[in-house]
């Protein structure tokens, strides 16, 4: 197994942004698992399966092949030739792919997937339970946070300059939603690991973030 770092936290804490700098400033690759969890949603939308449906959702997962590609500076996540990355960014897999999580057959699907793609690289592990379930002895866990307003309001201005028309009450209500969600499953629930360094960026820029995190990497 390579080194691993995890970065564990909730909806628009921006993790997928810093781990993807983070990553690139000291030279591991980025593993972006929520997009995996997406993807498995994808998937199971398109093929009409309950999103309860454990036995259904385990052949999905079985029958995957992801791979992440970076583009441009930005990780891609590919299922054999089809490009994803555009799709699973649509905010109603937000709630479908937290719902797909909370299923056993698909945490331990995708746990063991994960841990397959770290026997082969250095990883920053980007997620909600890296540090405490997929890579309990990674190198060094950070978790990322922040107050729901500042989460909410950095997901409204995302959608808004991607030309969605969304409300900020709607989208503070939708993240308040997956908070409760991820953090009250009996399966995996989003918490820090006892370990972890935990991070407050309500009042930090993202370059800020890094530094911290840099720090104690170095350290």
């Amino acid at each position: 197994m390579g080194n691993i770092i995890t970065i564990d936290g909730p909806s628009g804490s921006g993790k997928s942004t810093v781990s993807r700098i983070f990553a690139e400033k000291i030279g591991y690759c980025c593993l972006d698992t929520g997009a995996m969890y997406r993807a498995v949603a994808l998937v199971a939308k398109r093929k009409e399966v309950a999103f309860d449906d454990g036995r259904a959702l385990e052949e999905i997962c079985t029958s995957l092949r992801l791979r992440f590609e970076t583009e441009e500076g930005l990780p891609r996540l590919f299922m054999d030739e089809e490009d994803l990355s555009a799709l699973i960014r649509n905010p109603e897999f937000d709630m479908l792919s937290s719902t797909v999580s909370a299923v056993k057959e698909v945490r331990e699907s995708m746990k063991n997937m994960q841990r397959e793609m770290s026997l082969h690289a250095d990883l920053v592990a980007e997620g909600r339970d890296m540090g405490t379930v997929v890579f309990p002895k990674a190198k060094i866990k950070f978790f990322l946070t922040a107050s729901l307003d500042a989460r909410a309001l950095r997901r409204y201005e995302e959608r808004r300059i991607k030309g969605n028309k969304v409300e900020m009450g709607v989208v503070r209500a939708e993240l308040a939603k997956r908070d409760h969600q991820d953090e009250t499953r009996s399966l995996a629930p989003l918490k820090p690991a006892g370990d972890a360094f935990i991070i407050d960026s309500t009042a930090l820029n993202i370059n800020q973030v890094i530094e911290l995190m840099i720090e104690k990497f170095r350290a």
